[in-house]
């Protein structure tokens, strides 16, 4: 029911299939209910060669490529583009390097102002030297951001969900929702080396992106550019990418239409949890349709041929009942 589709991109880390993980939590099932065409970016597996692939081969590369496919496919100027996490990064870099491809912008946990203490992973990160992993490893390993990520809440994250599950073992349908949520986690990419040296280098430790310093591909990424329609939204109790890391995009960008969304949940509930499902989805939807305004509009149905006049029957004659 929309003219323009919408193209999601997920973080390097973890896979995309978050978004369409199980049956009725489904935010990309959602879309389709409300009438939007969806896209989605599956960046695989990098391999060793690909250390080598930087900020400018996944955004002016990859990214680009994927938007014209997809401008060509529907003969339109413009696409929605909806980015998360590291993903949610990398569209708003593309939207300020490629403002007359965008029509309307929506990021979803997406750090852009990185000088902040709030949270374990923004300190750790100040820290790391990135040379030092790129040089041991090439490519950053899955299971080495792994562990750190289940380092920054052991407790909950290593024991409490666990028990948790011992206590519920007997219910097929929290089983079931456990493994996806299990198999998931644990399907993780490496993350190239050249993206994971300027991702730490210059966002987590000069935080240029927010101060419009930051370079992508020898351009300058001005926010200012982004005068596109622009809805931003975070979760209260995100342990990964706090509301102080997202909630100064707004403030930044050059669009007058602009909106925060603070939802009271968590790096992952956001997308999963059956409550966020009531609020987040449908709410990007309907942000989307107010903005649509070349909205498909039902066909009109093909003029009848004139019919010949009917000729009246005899009142004595029988009729079948309808």
């Amino acid at each position: 029911r929309y003219k323009t589709p919408l193209l999601v991109v997920y973080a390097l880390i973890n896979r995309e299939t978050m978004l369409d993980l199980q049956p009725g939590r489904s935010v990309v099932q959602t879309f389709l209910d409300h009438g939007l065409e969806v896209y989605m970016i599956d960046w695989g597996y990098p391999t060793r060669k690909d250390r080598f692939l930087g900020f400018d081969d996944h955004i002016n590369g990859y990214m680009d490529n994927v938007v014209d496919f997809i401008r060509d496919r529907h003969g339109l100027p413009k696409i929605n583009l909806m980015g998360i996490c590291m993903g949610g990064t990398f569209s708003v870099i593309y939207s300020a390097q490629h403002p007359a491809k965008i029509k309307n912008l929506v990021t979803t946990v997406t750090p852009t102002h990185f000088d902040t203490d709030k949270g374990l992973l923004h300190q750790w990160m100040k820290h790391v030297d990135p040379d030092a992993l790129v040089a041991t490893y090439g490519n950053l390993p899955a299971h080495v951001m792994n562990f750190g990520f289940l380092l920054l809440n052991p407790a909950r994250l290593m024991l409490d969900k666990y028990v948790g599950f011992m206590e519920h073992m007997d219910n097929k349908q929290f089983v079931e929702n456990f493994l996806r949520m299990e198999k998931w986690i644990f399907d993780s990419p490496d993350l190239p080396g050249a993206v994971f040296l300027k991702f730490i280098r210059d966002c987590y430790q000069q935080n240029l992106l927010i101060q419009n310093k930051l370079t992508v591909g020898g351009r300058p990424v001005n926010l200012k550019k982004l005068t596109m329609p622009l809805l931003n939204i975070y979760g209260q109790y995100d342990h990964l990418v706090p509301p102080q890391a997202c909630d100064r995009l707004t403030s930044a960008v050059g669009s007058k239409d602009k909106e925060d969304i603070c939802l009271r949940t968590g790096h992952i509930g956001i997308y999963v949890s059956s409550k966020t499902q009531r609020e987040f989805a449908p709410k990007i939807a309907a942000w989307l349709a107010e903005r649509d305004a070349q909205r498909r509009r039902p066909r009109k149905p093909a003029p009848r041929r004139p019919s010949k006049p009917k000729v009246p029957k005899p009142s004595n004659t029988k009729t079948a009942a309808p």
